[in-house]
């Protein structure tokens, strides 16, 4: 593996551990927040979170460079407070790959959560258990499956990415340059042997990220049967 590579790799690595910190942070309390509330606004909140899932990435990543650009709303807000715009930059490239992922941290959150029932919150409420108190001694113990399916979802799916980083972070070595886009420039200059390096670590890692989540799964299954 090249020194290129090796900083693709170190770029990626960095780019789904602070993209998953970020989707855990936020999405905790918006998958909690879904998963307790019956106002008619959640359902137009859970389609939002849920249009990564079938809007291509292209059409997001477009978006997300139009908006972080130079002319855009956000890009554009930082300019005129002397800040650098954040399109093909690392930055932007984690805000383009928060939007990305944030189905795959509140979906499974906020399954597990609905799991867990309103009765031994209420029970605990009863005994002047404060909410913090309830939902970290209750609730995150009872939803351990559920945080470790969407952390490693999340991590995996960041990994993999290609058209949104493309779009928003373009190809810049030692900044914006992840490994799915070294693929790319490998298979585009016919070096099959170095595509293939890449490409298969990251399908075996890929395979045993998800093996060991259904490993998990099901086991918990069979010891509740």
């Amino acid at each position: 593996m090249s020194g290129a590579d090796l900083q693709a790799l170190r770029t990626t690595l960095a780019l789904a551990a602070l993209t998953t910190l970020i989707l855990l942070l936020v999405g905790t309390p918006l998958a909690w927040w879904l998963a307790r509330t019956r106002a008619r606004a959640a359902l137009l909140l859970e389609a939002v979170v849920a249009l990564p899932l079938v809007l291509p990435p292209t059409v997001l990543g477009f978006y997300m460079l139009v908006a972080l650009g130079p002319q855009g709303p956000v890009g554009g807000l930082l300019q005129s407070f002397g800040l650098p715009h954040l399109a093909f930059t690392f930055t932007g490239l984690v805000l383009a790959s928060t939007l990305y992922s944030l189905p795959f941290m509140v979906q499974p959150l906020r399954d597990a959560f609905v799991a867990v029932g309103r009765q031994m919150t209420e029970s605990a409420a009863t005994l002047r258990a404060g909410p913090w108190d309830r939902f970290f001694s209750i609730v995150v113990p009872m939803s351990r499956r559920g945080f470790i399916t969407a952390i490693t979802l999340c991590f995996a799916h960041t990994v993999g990415e290609f058209g949104v980083v493309l779009m928003v972070g373009g190809n810049i070595p030692g900044e914006t340059r992840v490994l799915s886009i070294a693929i790319y420039d490998h298979a585009e200059a016919l070096d099959y042997a170095s595509a293939h390096l890449l490409a298969g670590s990251l399908l075996v890692a890929s395979f045993l990220l998800l093996l060991g989540v259904y490993a998990m799964n099901r086991r918990h299954r069979l010891a509740q049967s």
